[in-house]
């Protein structure tokens, strides 16, 4: 396991700690969960973005069409 330092402005920080306290936690696992979340979405919007690049575009607007029709009609 790693040791970082991080700077972060006085009520920055202040209210971190009260978040972590709020939910139980120490400001170590509350900055470790938060981080983890973060490199979730980034890992998301990367196989996303690689996933839509090689798609066909023809075949997403089908799909998408079909979604809106099916949409609309269970609003009827």
């Amino acid at each position: 396991m790693s040791t970082v330092t991080l700077r972060l402005p006085d009520d920055t920080c202040q209210r971190l700690k009260q978040l972590a306290a709020s939910r139980g936690m120490s400001l170590n696992k509350l900055l470790e969960e938060l981080s983890t979340a973060a490199i979730t979405a980034h890992d998301a919007e990367v196989r996303f973005r690689a996933m839509a690049a090689g798609a066909d575009r023809k075949q997403a607007l089908a799909v998408l069409d079909r979604l809106d029709a099916l949409a609309r009609a269970s609003e009827v």
